[in-house]
């Protein structure tokens, strides 16, 4: 796999220690060693990114991780391993942070279901544009809310694909929409994505809950 050229834009270290920690619970030791080594990042093997947030791991890391995942499981494979590392980096982490927390109060746990989808998917939204270069918007349509990244970690400088690619955001969201929600599941598909030569990477959030 050729390496990803590297961006201006950077991760905060602690959600990439996340994500790779996740990778790691999913996959066990070797098979994140193997990915990191196809990634280019060797240098991360039992070295992970220091738990800080500052800005300092680079788009086109993450986007080599996830593209050497692809690679070495096959497009069905990464994309399941993706979504699980997705979920398990929100479950173990990222519902901790600040723009979040209020999410788990009592007076947020007794609102309607459509009200803390309203106030929880832009929370979501801004811890990303807040702790990195990330920057996600949502906005709301009559059945559906989308989540729109507009610089992405996931895809950056990845070959053209002609699919969406960024599981690992899916997974996030599909976990961070359990937890606002009290439990449900929910659709998630990407509709756009800057790998299939779009301009943003769109998620498209059903508001009605699985089953």
């Amino acid at each position: 796999m050729e390496p990803i050229p590297k961006s201006e834009y950077n991760y905060a270290n602690k959600i990439a220690r996340i994500s790779i920690q996740a990778l790691q619970d999913v996959m066990g030791k070797n098979g994140l060693n193997a990915v990191l080594n196809l990634a280019h990042l060797s240098h991360l093997i039992d070295n992970f990114p220091p738990d800080n947030l500052e800005r300092e791991f680079n788009f086109a890391d993450f986007s080599a991780l996830n593209l050497a995942l692809e690679e070495m499981y096959g497009p069905r494979g990464g994309r399941g391993l993706a979504l699980r590392a997705g979920r398990a980096a929100f479950a173990d982490a990222l519902r901790n942070f600040g723009a979040l927390a209020g999410v788990g109060d009592l007076a947020f746990k007794v609102l309607p279901l459509q009200a803390k989808l309203r106030i929880g998917i832009p929370a979501m939204a801004k811890i990303f544009s807040q702790i990195s270069d990330q920057y996600s918007t949502v906005r709301e349509e009559p059945d559906v809310f989308v989540y729109t990244i507009h610089r992405c970690p996931v895809c950056w400088g990845r070959p053209r694909s002609d699919k969406p690619v960024c599981f690992i955001a899916t997974g996030l969201l599909q976990e961070g929409l359990k937890w606002v929600s009290g439990g449900n599941e929910f659709r998630v598909n990407e509709s756009k994505c800057i790998a299939m030569g779009d301009e943003v990477c769109d998620f498209v959030i059903q508001k009605t809950p699985i089953g």
